[in-house]
C-alpha cells in the first residue's frame, strides 16, 4: 500500500529549507503532497496560482512530488486525498510546542499521524517570512530559495 504524506505550509515562498524536507520526506514515504494552505486572512507575497506553479516546475521530473491548494482544515484535506502521514519541520525549541499541539488534535480527531523532521543546521535560520521580507525590500535572495526557482520571475510585475 502507498504511503501519502502531505506537507503542508503557505509557501510564500518555497524555500531550501522546504526542498530539505521535502527530499529527506521521500525517504520515508512513497508520495508527497505539497499542500499549499489558503488563508484568507493572510496577505500572501504570491499568488496562490504562482506558488502552485513555482513548486510544481521545481518538481517536475519528481512523480513522487504533487502540488495542491486546499482550502479546509489540514487532516480533511489529507483525507480527501488519501495521505495517512503529515510531514511537518521544525527549526526550533518555539516550532516543537507548536507542532506537538496541533499533531496531537490531528490525531486525535482524525486518525492521521505527523512525523517530524528536524531543519539541517544550516537552514535554520531561513523562513519563508524572512525571504518575504528581503524581496519586499528589492533584497537578493537566491540563496534562500532552491536554485531552480525563479523568483525574479514573479517579483518584477510586483515592483512596477
Amino acid at each position: 500500500m502507498k504511503k501519502t504524506a502531505i506537507f503542508p505550509g503557505t509557501f510564500d515562498p518555497f524555500t531550501i529549507g522546504h526542498l530539505s524536507l521535502v527530499n529527506r520526506g521521500l525517504m520515508l514515504v512513497d508520495e508527497i503532497i505539497i499542500a499549499i494552505g489558503v488563508n484568507q486572512n493572510k496577505k500572501s507575497f504570491f499568488s496562490i496560482n504562482d506558488r502552485i506553479k513555482m513548486i510544481s516546475l521545481l518538481f517536475q521530473d519528481n512523480k513522487q512530488v504533487k502540488v495542491m491548494s486546499y482550502n479546509c482544515l489540514t487532516v480533511d484535506f489529507a483525507k480527501e486525498v488519501g495521505a495517512g502521514f503529515i510531514l511537518r519541520g521544525i527549526r526550533s525549541v518555539n516550532d516543537f510546542e507548536y507542532e506537538k499541539n496541533i499533531a496531537d488534535v490531528n490525531r486525535k480527531i482524525s486518525g492521521i499521524e505527523t512525523f517530524v523532521l528536524y531543519t539541517e543546521p544550516e537552514h535554520t535560520h531561513i523562513s519563508s517570512s524572512i525571504v518575504r521580507e528581503l524581496l519586499s525590500y528589492g533584497k537578493e535572495v537566491d540563496e534562500f530559495v532552491p536554485r531552480a526557482m525563479q523568483l525574479h520571475d514573479y517579483t518584477t510585475n510586483k515592483n512596477k
